[in-house]
């Protein structure tokens, strides 16, 4: 670990206590946590303050299109054991709401920051960090981020000769290939769900051949490489072969898959697959989902889903049918406004289910679900679906700022 014998200079305290006192001043005023806010002020005063408040941290990033949020708290709390963390575990996870998160961390020995994909290389370069995590790429707010192939050519270009350590999905070709110019891979079998981002190879454009579990390009030979660390139902297998149990209060193939990938950087820094997997089981929610709250006399589970990749995790882990199931989708400019992926997620894996419709979007949603052939009832909010929905657990599935407006309609 780097000694923090350099202090942060004049400008850069003064900065650090500017973006703190606006943040103060905007949660005061009610405008929610106040980091990007607070972030984005002290990064004016001093550009260079993200790689001043990196120096003295062991940072590991943690980049995807789908469980970065999660990821990031899992190693973050098996990292608890070999010390103090910082992290960003809100989700503002731009230069803004990073600078913010390690302002409040003077005292840490490791920084866990998630970072959104098209901000990995920059903060890569200003944070120097020991270790990068990424889970996988899939299409996500078309009209925001670049096509799913672009954004890891840039990943690709930003982790070229890089000294991190990086730990990668082997089961996701465009991970495979942005991680592959890095000279330190720890490859993970992490699994992947959704396959529809990657049937042309990334390398040269030829058709993947996806026998089983494998994946290989029959025209440039680029595969599959031989992972260290595999999700095995519920245990994780290390290097040595040893299966070691997952131990998780979240639901969910996906999240034992992030708990796969946590344990892999958690060993980079010597914590033991078992001390860092019991330590994962702490995570109850992560900010709010999977959370189960009582509302109008009964308990609704909220999950966020936000693209194909996510909704179709989703699916699999509600209870089944005949439980009611309500669904929600904005297109504000935090989820993108262009909802065409909507055709892209299979929403005949609802059938049986009761479903209510809700959100800015519930019009478009309903045409899908129409052509779809679910039967399904619109309502003008919560309320109103919470009203009429048969009774039992309600799973409620909404996209990022719907899933935000239900956490304030429902006092979470």
């Amino acid at each position: 670990m780097a000694g923090n014998s350099d202090p942060l200079s004049p400008r850069a305290k003064l900065a650090v206590t500017a973006g703190k006192a606006v943040a103060a001043a905007s949660r005061a005023a009610g405008r929610g946590s106040g980091s990007v806010i607070g972030g984005r002020v002290a990064l004016k005063l001093d550009p260079d303050l993200l790689a001043r408040l990196a120096q003295h941290l062991d940072v590991i990033l943690v980049s995807a299109t789908n469980g970065k949020t999660t990821t990031t708290r899992l190693i973050a709390e098996a990292l608890r054991a070999a010390g103090p963390v910082v992290s960003n575990a809100l989700g503002a996870n731009m230069p803004a709401g990073i600078t913010s998160a390690l302002a409040g961390g003077s005292d840490a020995r490791y920084a866990v920051i998630e970072v959104d994909e098209k901000y990995l290389a920059g903060v890569a370069r200003d944070t120097d960090p020991k270790a990068i995590a990424l889970l996988n790429l899939s299409r996500d707010q078309l009209d925001r981020a670049a096509e799913t192939r672009m954004l890891a050519e840039h990943w690709r270009e930003g982790l070229a000769g890089s000294k991190s350590v990086v730990i990668a999905n082997a089961d996701d070709p465009l991970v495979v290939w942005a991680a592959s110019s890095s000279p330190n891979v720890v490859w993970v079998a992490a699994g992947q769900m959704w396959k529809d981002d990657a049937w042309s190879c990334p390398s040269c454009g030829g058709v993947m051949q996806r026998p089983g579990d494998d994946w290989f390009c029959g025209e440039c030979g680029f595969r599959r490489p031989t992972p260290s660390w595999a999700l095995d139902g519920d245990h994780v297998l290390d290097p040595h072969g040893s299966a070691w149990p997952i131990h998780l209060q979240l639901p969910g193939r996906a999240n034992k898959a992030n708990a796969a990938s946590s344990a892999a950087v958690a060993a980079v820094f010597g914590v033991p697959p078992q001390v860092a997997l019991e330590r994962m089981y702490q995570v109850q929610a992560v900010a709010g989902r999977y959370d189960v709250v009582q509302f109008m006399q009964r308990d609704l589970r909220l999950l966020l889903a936000k693209n194909p990749a996510g909704w179709l995790e989703t699916f699999s882990l509600i209870d089944p049918p005949p439980t009611p199931v309500i669904l929600s989708v904005n297109a504000r400019g935090a989820d993108g406004t262009d909802t065409s992926w909507l055709w892209d997620v299979d929403y005949t894996r609802l059938s049986g289910h009761p479903i209510f419709v809700i959100g800015d979007r519930k019009l478009d949603l309903a045409v899908r679900l129409e052509v779809a052939n679910q039967t399904f009832q619109v309502c003008e909010n919560l309320d109103q679906a919470v009203q009429i929905a048969p009774p039992g657990r309600i799973e409620v599935i909404a996209n990022y700022t719907a899933f935000q407006d239900l956490r304030r309609r429902v006092g979470n």
